[in-house]
């Protein structure tokens, strides 16, 4: 029997929380199972699911209240999980990981495990603090990776830490397959969605759908938001109930926590998916909408512009006229609709797709081991 090599990830958040580290990892994670590589996740306790219910094998460890005691909590986790377990590669995607990992690492802990950190937020995103412990725990790392050359320029002028190279993001396997007869061919409908935080531009997303109505657009909206801390419902309930009053109740879909499977579904139903981000390192939404022949538009910030690669779909949030012309053109011209779906369903297929990402993956781990 044939010992597979381990890769560990570790994780600060519950794999099962929505975000784009943890959907990222568990494609990873999925695509390695028939590979020489065993991956395993360590991660805090699960939200709703059984780590039985995951295709691999998922150690939890306990967390508590304030980032102190949460550090020192993640500090003997990590100990005592990877020295139990010894993997030969340990691949970080959260800064919180990095730091507690380097911190144990500084200390003469798992000298035997190569490191591989890939940062799937940007460069100037960090507090000085935090970016300072990155990068001590960095210089210990054998490679890092970053989702978007935008990022990796931003590292390689901000600091020593070498080699960095570009392995683009991915989504789910939920997005395999694409399937045509799910495709809603009925009306014209704006897409939204992504989680409640102070990344995503809720208030823009409501003031688009008003300024599309004005323009006389007629139109319906999809909208799915996804909940986390005590307040957020307020959000959602200000956002939808702001499109709601813009286009009549009957012409907003809104949706709660959709899981990976409900998402690829979702936007089945989405002519244009509209995304208004004000910090955003890869745009992981756009590609889930790329896979499913959305046209897409999209603020012109972080790496985004690089996912997108069409100047003409990118729009500064100051000046949202731009995505309400382009709205207005894809909803007036059913040719040209269809063409901007195509050249994202090829750019997915092209950049994107889980394939890709997977086999990308799959040459560093044996080049490090």
């Amino acid at each position: 029997m044939n010992v597979k090599t381990k890769v560990m990830y570790l994780l600060e958040y519950p794999i099962d929380l929505p975000g784009g580290a943890q959907m990222s990892t568990e494609s990873l994670c999925e695509g390695l199972g028939n590979t020489e590589f065993e991956p395993i996740v360590v991660c805090p306790g699960l939200l709703k699911k059984k780590k039985e219910a995951y295709p691999f094998r998922i150690i939890e460890y306990p967390m508590g209240e304030g980032r102190i005691w949460n550090l020192s909590m993640r500090l003997w986790a990590f100990f005592k999980i990877i020295g139990k377990e010894k993997p030969q590669v340990v691949h970080i995607q959260m800064p919180e990981s990095l730091i507690t990992y380097g911190l144990l690492h500084g200390m003469g802990c798992f000298r035997n495990s190569r490191l591989i950190f890939t940062d799937r937020g940007l460069f100037y995103g960090y507090r000085s603090h935090s970016m300072a412990l990155m990068k001590a725990a960095l210089r210990r790392a054998d490679l890092m990776l970053t989702t978007t050359q935008f990022n990796k320029s931003l590292w390689e002028k901000g600091s020593r830490v070498r080699p960095v190279r570009v392995v683009a993001n991915t989504i789910s396997s939920a997005f395999l397959e694409y399937e045509p007869a799910k495709r809603n061919g009925e009306g014209f409908v704006l897409g939204f969605a992504g989680r409640v935080c102070e990344e995503k531009n809720w208030p823009l997303a409501v003031r688009l759908v008003q300024m599309v109505r004005d323009a006389g657009v007629e139109c319906q909206v999809e909208i799915v938001m996804s909940v986390f801390e005590s307040g957020d419902m307020d959000v959602v309930n200000e956002t939808v109930g702001g499109m709601k009053r813009a286009l009549g109740e009957e012409n907003v879909r809104s949706h709660l926590d959709y899981t990976q499977a409900q998402m690829a579904d979702f936007y089945y139903n989405v002519d244009v998916f509209v995304m208004t981000s004000q910090f955003e390192s890869f745009g992981k939404a756009a590609v889930e909408a790329m896979s499913r022949k959305c046209a897409v538009i999209s603020t012109d910030v972080g790496g985004l512009s690089e996912v997108i690669g069409k100047a003409e779909n990118l729009y500064q949030a100051e000046h949202p006229e731009k995505a309400v012309a382009y709205i207005r053109k894809l909803w007036e011209d059913r040719e040209t609709r269809r063409e901007e779906q195509e050249y994202f369903y090829r750019r997915y297929k092209e950049e994107y797709s889980q394939e890709r990402c997977l086999a990308d993956h799959l040459k560093i781990y044996r080049q490090l081991v």
